[in-house]
């Protein structure tokens, strides 16, 4: 699985007009699920997701998780990252998992993170949205799974 985290101090999905997913101080993750993850590669998402050290502590190292600082987590699917550019200027999309099994461990990473986390939103899976952040830092960082 691919994500790219960003620390922010604010960020909202919009779907047609409407926030659907909103937090404040967290973390935005865009999630990709490629071909050949399952649940185990979600879980060790999750894990590190929820463990990243990235907020700073009193002395203003980044050295507290998304969990220490009691912040959000907003989730949002982006099959995107998958792109492979390498055969020329349009992007191939074949590395990203089929949209069915991309929605389940979408879903999946979903659903196991607001059980260990108690602020989650999401974006809307496949749905054509806005997401508007104010990254902290800024900080942004790739994450792969495998």
């Amino acid at each position: 699985m691919l994500a790219v985290v960003q620390r922010v101090s604010e960020a909202r999905v919009v779907v047609a007009g409407r926030t659907i997913g909103e937090i404040g101080r967290g973390l935005l993750v865009l999630v990709c699920a490629e071909r050949g993850d399952g649940q185990a590669q979600a879980d060790k998402l999750l894990a590190k997701l929820l463990k990243l050290r990235i907020f700073g502590d009193e002395a203003g190292k980044m050295n507290r998780s998304v969990q220490d600082v009691q912040g959000g987590l907003l989730l949002v699917s982006q099959f995107t990252l998958a792109a492979d550019t390498s055969g020329g200027n349009r992007p191939s999309f074949t590395n990203a998992a089929p949209p069915e099994e991309g929605r389940r461990l979408y879903e999946y990473v979903v659903a196991q993170a607001r059980a260990a986390h108690p602020v989650v939103q999401t974006g809307e899976f496949a749905a054509d949205m806005r997401v508007e952040l104010v990254n902290d830092g800024p900080v942004t960082i790739p994450i792969t799974v495998r």
